[in-house]
């Protein structure tokens, strides 16, 4: 990327509640996105589950996301993003414990969707999209940003 390097990005981790999906559903144009990125990057959710909907997520995408436990969860997704080599990671939330997630990521996108963007996690983020599929879109179309990041 003009004036920052290479990236070169081997996992995806995901925030599912208020990104991948709201209220509990799949935001629509998701599935198919996904779907496409596994072709290319290992793609990693993470949830604390807390609208109980995540056998039934993990259903329509074909692989089970990974259970953050009750407490601290945002350091819990930043060591998920470390053990993964933060270097190859794209991260890509919108709550305020995505915040750190994103800050240790090498791609950070930011997602405005229907349940808002926490401000420590917009501050956190390489990339703000209007909404998660803009964001999947920008990584099956990487020459989009490096439109967006060339400097």
């Amino acid at each position: 990327m003009p004036g920052r390097g290479v990236y070169r990005l081997r996992h995806l981790v995901l925030d599912v509640n208020g990104t991948l999906a709201v209220g509990g559903e799949v935001v629509p144009g998701v599935v198919e996105r996904v779907l496409s990125l596994r072709s290319v990057l290992t793609v990693h959710m993470l949830t604390a589950d807390t609208r109980g909907r995540q056998a039934a997520i993990d259903a329509r995408l074909g692989f089970r996301a990974s259970r953050i436990a009750p407490g601290d969860e945002a350091a819990q997704k930043a060591a998920f993003v470390r053990e993964l080599g933060a270097a190859e990671v794209c991260a890509v939330g919108n709550g305020a414990n995505d915040a750190a997630m994103l800050r240790e990521a090498a791609l950070a996108i930011a997602v405005l969707g229907d349940e808002g963007l926490a401000v420590e996690t917009l501050l956190a983020a390489d990339v703000v999209v209007p909404h998660v599929a803009a964001a999947l879109d920008l990584l099956l179309h990487p020459v989009r940003l490096v439109a967006t990041l060339r400097r």
